[in-house]
């Protein structure tokens, strides 16, 4: 599956929930979620832009690669391939016996509102603060001007960051 998000940061995340309430946006609800990223044993994940990531949120796990950016979109675009798991843990264990190796840790409530073009998310991630994302829904009939427009209506004006949370955080700390 091809995801297209736009992601800024925002000052105030309880405007673009107001917007969005005024949007009829449907709220699915809040979580908490604890991304582990993993590396690779036969490549380094940042060298070639991929990421693969076990998810905890609410008790149900996932496994999510990432692939490679692509550069046809004017927002952030990546094949995105997830599925669901029995059990984190004993997921967890079998990678690292595979060599994989513990890269970081990401931790952030989110809450999720669903539009009929896009799904929007507003985060508070430890460490980075305050962000929305908005991911099509459709890329195939929603444009990244599409996104764009929403995310002005929304009153998110911050240019668009393109690196993940991940990336964000390593930056901070000076890797």
């Amino acid at each position: 599956m091809l995801e297209v998000e736009l992601k800024a940061r925002v000052a105030d995340l309880s405007r673009v929930r107001q917007k969005l309430t005024s949007l009829h946006a449907e709220f699915e609800g809040r979580v908490l979620e604890r991304d582990l990223y993993l590396d690779s044993p036969s490549r380094d994940f940042r060298v070639t832009d991929e990421a693969l990531r076990l998810r905890e949120a609410d008790g149900r796990f996932t496994l999510t690669y990432k692939g490679q950016r692509r550069g046809d979109f004017a927002l952030k675009a990546r094949e995105e391939l997830s599925c669901g798991l029995e059990s984190g843990e004993t997921m967890r264990k079998i990678l690292l016996a595979l060599g994989f190796s513990p890269v970081a840790e990401v931790v952030k409530s989110r809450e999720y509102f669903r539009l009929p073009e896009a799904t929007v998310t507003l985060d508070q991630v430890e460490g980075l603060g305050d962000f929305v994302e908005i991911e099509m829904r459709d890329p195939a009939r929603t444009s990244p001007e599409d996104l764009i427009g929403l995310a002005r209506d929304l009153g998110v004006t911050g240019e668009p960051i393109h690196e993940s949370y991940l990336e964000l955080l390593e930056a901070l700390k000076g890797r």
